[in-house]
């Protein structure tokens, strides 16, 4: 979060690049009006409109090609700066997204076996650097098993890799996937072995989506699902990143009576 806020700054500043390249120009278009020495040209600036006169200010130890090279030096400084914070800051945002959603993970964590899993996964995405002292043996996770009123299996992941092996491994390409709106949360697949999902069950599913996400205590907040089919993985993304199409939208809150009834 600092990393980007200061990122923020820079690019901000750098904002003012067209500014700094314009006052080279007029600088070089009146050159002949300007001797060593001169602090400040006064000038006409016939980049806006009415070309209102403005002020440059100069620097009298350099002759005036000097004052022009040094300004249009830092506008290329400032133009460069401005294309690599773009990129740096999409980058910085994504990996911010996923921290996050590893302190949704650690907020709902029910053992000690879960914490070892996320820091297993931390290890592999270069976020905790691995270390020879012995760590604690973690034990293969398997995702939460609910079963609906209406006799369909509920599967719900417990993390971010345990969220890709449910989407892309374990569930089937027709069965139904969900997950809160622009909330950090788990995957959550209704198993439909070719059967039609009662809006019932969608439901439950959908409670028990905001129930296991960061919206827990927010109340109503809306609910996407699709099938499995329209759900992939983007290259090279980190764990429990996904991109889906298709989908609907529903609203659900989270609800403990159907974590308690429905859990197998």
């Amino acid at each position: 979060q600092r990393k980007l806020s200061l990122q923020r700054e820079e690019l901000r500043l750098s904002e003012d690049r067209e500014t700094v390249r314009i006052k080279a120009e007029l600088i070089t278009a009146n050159i002949y009006r300007l001797k060593k020495g001169q602090r400040v040209l006064e000038c006409e600036n016939y980049y806006e409109e009415n070309s209102p006169v403005i002020q440059i200010e100069l620097d009298p130890l350099k002759t005036p090609q000097q004052n022009s090279a040094a300004l249009y030096k830092h506008y290329s400084k400032l133009k460069g700066a401005y294309a690599h914070l773009s990129v740096l800051i999409a980058e910085n945002e994504k990996q911010l997204d996923y921290l996050n959603s590893v302190l949704d993970e650690l907020e709902r964590c029910e053992s000690m076996n879960d914490i070892a899993a996320i820091r297993a996964e931390l290890v592999s995405t270069g976020y905790i650097k691995k270390t020879n002292a012995k760590q604690p043996k973690v034990k293969p996770q398997q995702p939460l098993v609910f079963v609906s009123d209406d006799g369909f299996e509920i599967l719900v992941g417990r993390s971010n890799m345990q969220n890709d092996e449910l989407t892309t491994k374990t569930a089937r390409r027709t069965d139904i996937w969900l997950h809160t709106k622009n909330v950090h949360g788990s995957h959550v697949v209704i198993r439909c072995d070719g059967r039609e999902v009662p809006e019932r069950t969608l439901m439950q599913a959908a409670s028990l989506a905001v129930y296991y996400s960061q919206g827990r205590d927010a109340g109503k907040i809306p609910v996407d699902y699709t099938m499995v089919r329209n759900v992939k993985k983007p290259s090279g993304a980190l764990p429990g990143k996904v991109i889906y199409t298709d989908y609907g939208t529903l609203t659900a809150e989270a609800d403990e009576n159907i974590i308690l009834n429905l859990k197998k």
